[in-house]
């Protein structure tokens, strides 16, 4: 009998939203910082591709510049998706001032090979670095970006149109690296690819070098000098026109790149005009664009879009909008491109500010998503900017938590979007100062300025904006359950009773309510609560929390 309960309830636990998924080994080699990884940390990237057109495979190599920050295991962990295949790994030492290369050792397990050194002897603090030399064909996006991979395709005119996006499946499928989201070069990344001299190459950061090669190739180097995200390194190669302008931004001369189709120049001139207002909006909320070194580029892309950084992908189809269609419901999300925003909100919280696990991304997309609200703020002010973020809440799913499983590369649920943008609404309108809520923005961006931290460093930070507020339950309730508090009230004898239900313990929330005549505000928890009420029924709650509210008379 205690068996059969026994796996009763295992069964309702597996049916339960957000329950734990079976993950694989593989899941933790990839989502987990272990033995392969957690001893040692990446300085530098340097990219060579080059790219076989007709056969739609690459080969290059990846030169790791890395620094050994901890007792070092006997194997290291390289990270290149099935059917990517590593060729060869060639290792030295970079601190005697010889090189010394040796070729070591490699074992291939699924996604992960093994380099193989008796790294163990190497101490702390010391550099190396390894020359990984590969080749393949990556695995082709299937619905990108969201089932990413290579895209390769062509333009209304035929002409090769090639890119790539990786987010979530990781920058692995296609190089190889260390596949982790908490470990970013902290001296940034070269990257340079050769491709059939008819076409051009875009990248992140700055073009230092284009050169045309005798067989019929030419060359492109790229460089980032900031630490960047694995999945944001990108290229986009076309028959592409390419225009440049600058910004006096509050850190100065940030210059701006734009590149477009050929025929479609007139077009993305127009529509990429919001760039400058645009980014002016971002910088007085959310503090200076983070990668002055770098640029800003706007570049149009064969999928919707993505946030690869300094070099935005664009693929809208110079619409307003969500490809013409307004996902807030009130008409003033057709007001805007919502990928040039959203996905240039991303410079500040994405990629500057990066979740270690992808577990916590509503770091990146609830605060980004926010950063839309923030924009129409500027443009249309708070009124309007209130009223576009509260209809993109009836798209909310509540299907399972916004953080999702640790170590295992476990994104949550797709609300981490507009559930996360709800959390940021509330916390201004609790906070009820918007200088003081600037602030605590651009603190954000600037505390943790080119970091990768974890849910609890930026619940922290926001707190300290919050000291009367237990902030803790706030966080627990919105990231942690798919519970949404529901208000019960009722009226009786000129008093008004009130109290939460479906609330974790602790919860409470400041609420405004008003009538013909008063207004005041009320902080309900999970005991009845009641104050005089001298209008009978007549009471009106106030807008801007994700809340439902329930007359229980």
């Amino acid at each position: 009998m205690r068996f059969i309960q026994f796996i009763l309830a295992c069964l309702y636990c597996l049916l339960l939203p957000g329950s734990l998924m079976a993950y694989t080994h593989q899941d933790t080699l990839r989502g987990s910082n272990g033995l392969g990884r957690s001893w040692w940390d990446v300085q530098h990237y340097s990219l060579d591709i080059t790219f076989d057109t007709a056969t739609k495979s690459i080969s290059g190599s990846n030169n790791i510049i890395l620094k050994i920050t901890d007792a070092p295991h006997d194997s290291l962990q390289i990270d290149l998706q099935e059917p990517m295949v590593l060729d060869s790994v060639i290792y030295g030492n970079l601190d005697s001032g010889t090189y010394n290369p040796q070729r070591l050792a490699i074992a291939h397990e699924g996604n992960v090979w093994w380099v193989k050194y008796p790294f163990h002897n190497i101490p702390v603090g010391s550099q190396k670095y390894l020359v990984c030399f590969y080749h393949g064909q990556p695995r082709a996006a299937i619905h990108p970006p969201w089932d990413g991979g290579f895209i390769w395709t062509t333009d209304s005119l035929g002409k090769p149109w090639i890119a790539v996006a990786c987010q979530g499946l990781g920058a692995s499928v296609w190089w190889p690296c260390k596949d982790a989201q908490w470990d970013e070069p902290d001296k940034g990344q070269d990257m340079t690819f050769t491709l059939p001299a008819n076409l051009e190459c875009v990248s992140n950061g700055h073009l230092m070098e284009q050169r045309t090669l005798n067989n019929g190739m030419t060359r492109w180097d790229w460089q980032v000098k900031n630490p960047i995200d694995n999945y944001d390194v990108t290229f986009y190669i076309g028959d592409y026109v390419h225009w440049s302008d600058t910004m006096m931004g509050e850190k100065g001369e940030l210059p701006l790149d734009f590149y477009a189709l050929r025929y479609n120049e007139a077009k993305a001139r127009k529509q990429f005009s919001i760039v400058k207002p645009m980014l002016h909006c971002f910088e007085y909320w959310m503090g200076p664009y983070p990668f002055y070194e770098d640029g800003y580029k706007l570049v149009e892309a064969p999928y919707l879009g993505m946030e690869h950084q300094s070099a935005v992908a664009y693929g809208n189809k110079y619409q307003m909008g969500y490809l013409g269609k307004d996902r807030s419901g009130t008409g003033i999300g057709l007001t805007f491109d919502y990928i040039i925003v959203h996905e240039s909100g991303h410079e500040w919280f994405g990629n500057n500010v990066t979740a270690q696990d992808i577990a916590d991304n509503w770091i990146h997309e609830g605060i980004t998503t926010w950063s839309e609200t923030l924009f129409v703020d500027c443009m249309m002010g708070k009124e309007t900017a209130g009223k576009y973020s509260r209809g993109n809440w009836s798209e909310i799913q509540n299907d399972k938590p916004l953080i999702g499983q640790y170590g295992v590369n476990n994104e949550g649920s797709g609300d981490i979007y507009r559930k996360g943008a709800a959390m940021m609404y509330m916390i201004r309108a609790v906070m009820n100062n918007d200088e003081k809520f600037r602030q605590m923005m651009r603190g954000l961006s600037d505390s943790f300025y080119h970091k990768t931290i974890t849910t609890t460093q930026a619940e922290d930070y926001i707190s300290s904006y919050l000291p009367d507020m237990q902030m803790k339950p706030f966080f627990n309730q919105y990231l942690r359950t798919i519970d949404i508090p529901e208000l019960e009230f009722y009226v009786k004898k000129r008093r008004l009773y009130f109290r939460f239900t479906h609330i974790i313990p602790d919860f409470s929330l400041p609420v405004q309510i008003s009538n013909a005549t008063d207004s005041i505000t009320i902080t309900p928890s999970a005991d009845w609560q009641s104050i005089r009420w001298n209008n009978g029924d007549d009471v009106v709650f106030g807008k801007g929390l994700l809340i439902t509210i329930k007359n229980t008379y």
